[in-house]
C-alpha cells in the first residue's frame, strides 16, 4: 500500500488534485473509493462528467465515525483488488477522544494493509484541520505530497512505535461505586448473565446490550484461556457511558497492535479483542503490576 497524506488549501485546489488522480487509477483499472463532505462529492463528480457513475462514494460522516469500524471498512474493500481511496475525515465536531483514536487508527492503516494493492490518500484541508492533527500528517503517512510531487516522509512512524497522550498513563482505578463480578471458565455464563442484568437496571438501550455482553465474554474467554484462568470484572456508569474492565492477573501484551488488526481466518487466536473494538466505542488496555486490564466503554445510547 502506499498511503500519502494530501494537503491542500481552496476547493479548486482538491478538484486539481482529485480528478486526474481518480481518471488515472480508473485508466489504470483501479476500483476508486471517495470519502469526504456532500458538498465535495457533487463538485467532483461535476468535473467527473460521466466518469463519476464508475467511482464508489461514502460520506465521512458515517465512514470516519467509528475509527475501529473504519478499519474494517477500509480492510474490507481493499481486499484483493487494486484500489485507490480519498478519504477526508471531518474534524470538527469531534472530542479529544475521537481525534486521538482516529489520528491511531490512520497510523494502523500502513500496518493492517501493508499487503494491499491499493493508493490511499489521505486529505488536509489546511483552512480547517486542527493544528495538532496536520502536525501527525507526516508522522502517520509514509508519503506526503507537495508542490514537487510525492516525497517521503522524514516522520514517519511504524504503528506499533506510535505514542499518543495518556497511552502510557495508569488507568484510573474503577469508582467506589463500581459492581464486581469475579469469574472463572466455569462461571462465564453467569458474567454473561450479570453484565446484562447490570446494563438492565442502568438504563442501557436493550440494543447495545448485547454487544456489551459479547465483547466482555470474548475477553473474560481469553482471560480463561490464556491467562490465569480467572479473573475480575468491574462495571460501572458515567458521563452517559457504560464501562467494564476485565482484569486478569495472568494476562500480558504480546501484541503491539491488539485487536486492531483482524485475525488471519485460520488462525484460532485474536477475534477477542478485535471484536470488542468493533462493538465498543472505546477500549482501553494496560499491563500494570502483572495485571493485564481491558477496559471497555459503550454508550448507553444508540
Amino acid at each position: 500500500m502506499k498511503h500519502v497524506a494530501v494537503p491542500y488549501s481552496s476547493d479548486e485546489s482538491f478538484l486539481d488534485l482529485a480528478v486526474p488522480r481518480v481518471r488515472s487509477a480508473l485508466d489504470e483499472g483501479r476500483r476508486v473509493l471517495v470519502i469526504v463532505g456532500p458538498a465535495k462529492l457533487a463538485a467532483l463528480a461535476d468535473a467527473l462528467g460521466p466518469e463519476a457513475g464508475r467511482i464508489d462514494s461514502r460520506l465521512s460522516s458515517s465512514w470516519f465515525d467509528h475509527p475501529y469500524r473504519m478499519l474494517a471498512a477500509y480492510h474490507e474493500y481493499t481486499r484483493g483488488r487494486r484500489t485507490l481511496v480519498i478519504g477526508e475525515p471531518s474534524w470538527a465536531d469531534k472530542s479529544p477522544r475521537d481525534v486521538r483514536e482516529l489520528i491511531r487508527c490512520d497510523s494502523v492503516v500502513n500496518a493492517a494493509l501493508r499487503a494491499a494493492a491499493s493508493i490511499m490518500w489521505c486529505l488536509y484541508d489546511v483552512r480547517k484541520v486542527p493544528g495538532d492533527v496536520v502536525e501527525f500528517a507526516p508522522v502517520n503517512h509514509p508519503v506526503l505530497l507537495g508542490a514537487d510531487g510525492e516525497v517521503t516522509s522524514g516522520r514517519f512512524v511504524e504503528p506499533h512505535e506510535l505514542v499518543l497522550d495518556h497511552d502510557q498513563a495508569p488507568l484510573p482505578e474503577p469508582p467506589s461505586d463500581a459492581a464486581t463480578i469475579r469469574f472463572t471458565g466455569r462461571e462465564l455464563k453467569r458474567l454473561r448473565h450479570s453484565v446484562g442484568d447490570y446494563a438492565r437496571s442502568a438504563g442501557m438501550d436493550r440494543n447495545l446490550i448485547t454487544s456489551l455482553v459479547i465483547s466482555v465474554s470474548e475477553i473474560a474467554a481469553n482471560s480463561v484461556e490464556h491467562g490465569a484462568g480467572y479473573g475480575t470484572v468491574a462495571i460501572w456508569v458515567r458521563d452517559g457511558e457504560l464501562v467494564c474492565e476485565i482484569a486478569d492477573p495472568g494476562g500480558a501484551l504480546d501484541d503491539p497492535l491488539p485487536g486492531y488488526i483482524p485475525p488471519e481466518p485460520e488462525s484460532p487466536r485474536g477475534y477477542g479483542l478485535w471484536i470488542s473494538r468493533q462493538l465498543c466505542d472505546l477500549v482501553e488496555l494496560r499491563a500494570e503490576g502483572g495485571v493485564l486490564r481491558v477496559r471497555l466503554h459503550l454508550s448507553m445510547e444508540s
